[in-house]
């Protein structure tokens, strides 16, 4: 890949506007595409579902109204459907753990399985860590109940290390960032387009990734009283379906996505193409199933034993497979998938 450089304070603007530009009190109108009195309300992320519909045309003939509210990261979105402020929402592997943790009322009702090479223990490039061993000691910056949060634990456990071992600094994504690059923590455990972004500005490299330590898997979650009304209950099924069409076209058009998405975010072009070919636009569509709920299960065992969530829980609880229909099982690599026709 040809080389990409910016400035440290260019390398900030356009991934702090992506984090910050998602409040977890705003909200958007309602979706002008939809028809009809019921209106589904669905929490998202800059550049997230609704950039991904609308540009795979699944916004066009929808039955229902959608209002669509945006946060910053998964924990503050599932916050929303606990309150019943949102029907659903896209989230990755961990926040639905940290939420079911604390008996949150959220319902898992489909999943995606991609490939983990985003998400990634970065280092400065010039840093003299080369394995994670040589993290003892070391701050290492992590934004709590993420997918990165777990990823961080498996990397350290796989190193005959704990958390113990490593100085953790909570830090959202730009704050987490802003300290990475001023040299104020000295490894960040981030995902994409973070991941991407540091890499293609060459203020950083890889340390390891999550390939072979975390499960790939990200999810809708649903409110359980939208799931109660058949009304609502028939429109997730219907957006669920819309959601896993948009992935596959992701899948067969990734630099068509590339640029919808850099518009969305404010993310160089090459940033956002580098994010989808090593994460984004390797998500498939997969079915909710015993597989995955016994890997989650594991991440929500982890949690618990380290103190870090409240509750030991079953998290077979926290699904209904209603809208599984015909789908691959969880583990099905993305290079194995191919669009159905």
């Amino acid at each position: 890949m040809k080389s990409f450089r910016l400035s440290t304070a260019a390398l900030l603007v356009p991934l702090a506007l992506l984090a910050s530009a998602c409040s977890g009190a705003s909200a958007a109108g309602p979706n002008s595409d939809g028809k009809g009195s019921l209106v589904l309300n669905v929490g998202d992320q800059k550049g997230g579902s609704e950039a991904l519909l609308r540009a795979a045309g699944e916004l066009d003939g929808l039955p229902y109204r959608i209002t669509w509210s945006t946060f910053t990261s998964g924990p503050p979105l599932l916050e929303a459907v606990n309150a019943g402020a949102v029907d659903i929402g896209s989230v990755g592997n961990t926040p639905p753990v940290f939420a079911a943790g604390a008996d949150s009322k959220i319902t898992v009702v489909s999943a995606t399985h991609g490939d983990s090479a985003g998400e990634a223990l970065l280092v400065p490039r010039d840093s003299p860590l080369r394995g994670v061993k040589d993290l003892k000691g070391k701050k290492v910056a992590v934004a709590q109940g993420s997918s990165a949060h777990f990823q961080l634990i498996a990397s350290l456990e796989k190193a005959g290390l704990t958390l113990g071992d490593v100085r953790v600094t909570l830090l959202q994504p730009a704050d987490a960032l802003a300290a990475f690059t001023t040299g104020k923590v000295d490894a960040w455990a981030v995902w994409d387009p973070y991941t991407s972004q540091v890499l293609l500005s060459g203020k950083g490299r890889v340390l390891t990734d999550g390939r072979g330590l975390v499960n790939g898997l990200g999810f809708q979650v649903a409110a359980p009283a939208a799931l109660a009304d058949p009304a609502k209950a028939k429109a997730v099924g219907d957006l669920v379906e819309r959601l896993r069409r948009a992935q596959g076209w992701v899948f067969e058009h990734p630099e068509e996505w590339a640029k919808v998405w850099a518009k969305e975010t404010g993310l160089p072009y090459e940033v956002a193409l580098a994010a989808v070919k090593r994460s984004n636009g390797t998500r498939i569509p997969v079915a909710l199933d015993d597989a995955a709920v016994a890997s989650e299960q594991r991440i929500a065992d982890t949690f618990a034993a380290l103190g870090l969530i409240p509750r030991t829980f079953r998290f077979a609880d926290y699904v209904d497979r209603r809208f599984n229909k015909d789908l691959p099982p969880s583990t099905t690599p993305a290079r194995s998938y191919r669009k159905a026709s």
